[in-house]
């Protein structure tokens, strides 16, 4: 018995736009280090008890050595610019989410204690002016701070940041 292969068909190809709310868990993990944000704006990592990398934003597993992390540190609020990039023009799915004004500045930060570089954003920052290596301050929300990481406002220089 034999059989004919199907024919292939043309996809039928059609835009749309789909909005839609949603929620997701954070995990234990994810959960204690937006607790700890939001409620005593500290920044916590966890390190690893085999070879003692800490790590922001916290993971339950070393990418390392593969060991079970369950030691929490508080990191600084400060730390170095490892990279950044400057979003000039938002894609048509950031046009919503994107509530700051374009250009805004998006930096990895490797702040004082932790191993690992923390993506966020910048602010009160010259864009011709930003340097990798330079120091940055996280700058928390002073209003209802929501346990989710934009109770962190952004990162501003250090050299501009107020004496608290």
């Amino acid at each position: 018995m034999t059989t004919t292969p199907a024919k292939p068909t043309t996809p039928v190809i059609f835009a749309g736009h789909m909005v839609y709310n949603h929620r997701f868990e954070s995990g234990r993990t994810g959960s204690r280090f937006l607790r700890e944000l939001r409620d005593n704006k500290k920044i916590m990592g966890l390190k690893c008890p085999d070879c003692n990398k800490v790590y922001v934003p916290p993971r339950s597993t070393c990418k390392e050595c593969f060991g079970k992390l369950d030691k929490w540190v508080e990191v600084g609020t400060e730390g170095k610019l490892l990279t950044y990039t400057v979003l000039r023009v938002a894609r048509d799915a950031e046009k919503d989410v994107l509530k700051k004004q374009l250009p805004v500045a998006y930096g990895i930060i490797k702040l004082d204690g932790a191993d690992t570089g923390f993506v966020h954003m910048l602010g009160e920052v010259d864009l011709d002016k930003i340097k990798i290596g330079m120091r940055v301050k996280a700058v928390f929300r002073e209003d209802e701070r929501k346990g989710n990481i934009l109770d962190i406002n952004y990162f501003k220089p250090v050299s501009n940041a107020r004496k608290r």
